[in-house]
């Protein structure tokens, strides 16, 4: 058993075998990948399913994506938060764009290696893409303001009753500064509230509408 894989079983019991064994081959894809490039900090590679893994999922604990949204993963580096959500929510869509090509073309080897028919990658800068969203989910690529301002042209158009869609965004620490700065309704979500691990501890999900 991969170390900490015990978590996913832990906080998540009603997943399939297809996805348990989806999440356990995450751990020797990862070593290998990382032997090769930097993907994740060689310090914490021991402690992929809690830092990363688990971490990423906090989202999947505010929100439940509905089967056929599309959801756009900004800055995704390795393919966090996008790949354990593309896991845990595959009648979903997700997109994963990065601006270092090198990490798309890991993100791309994984998800074809795990099956992952929902996932499509995209080596660009978020200012450049497109295409419209139901959600944008991330994890502390930027401050609020900026990243709002990047990818508010992204998300579709949502009626006054729509109270899910929008931004979820994974960070830490006291935000009341940096949230100050924008003038959406936010709210945040404390992950220690779902998840006992001390790292969890200042851990949270900021849920931005737009």
């Amino acid at each position: 058993m991969p170390p900490g894989f015990n978590l996913i079983v832990k906080y998540f019991p009603d997943l399939t075998d297809q996805q348990l064994g989806q999440f356990k081959k995450l751990w020797l894809l990862y070593q290998d990948w990382n032997t090769k490039i930097n993907v994740i900090s060689r310090k914490d590679i021991d402690e992929l399913y809690l830092k990363h893994v688990v971490h990423s999922l906090g989202i999947a604990k505010v929100v439940q994506f509905e089967s056929g949204a599309k959801i756009l993963d900004v800055g995704t580096g390795g393919g966090f938060p996008g790949i354990p959500l593309a896991i845990y929510f595959p009648e979903s869509k997700f997109h994963l764009v990065d601006s270092i090509g090198k990490k798309i073309k890991v993100v791309e080897e994984v998800s074809k290696v795990l099956g992952l028919s929902n996932v499509t990658c995209e080596h660009n800068r978020v200012e450049k893409v497109k295409s419209k969203f139901d959600f944008i989910v991330s994890r502390a690529v930027t401050r609020m303001k900026p990243f709002c301002q990047w990818v508010r042209k992204n998300l579709k158009a949502t009626d006054q009753n729509e109270t899910t869609r929008g931004i979820y965004y994974l960070k830490g620490g006291d935000l009341r500064e940096e949230m100050s700065e924008i003038n959406y309704l936010w709210k945040e979500y404390r992950l220690k509230d779902y998840f006992q691990e001390e790292f969890f501890e200042t851990k949270k999900v900021v849920f931005v509408r737009i």
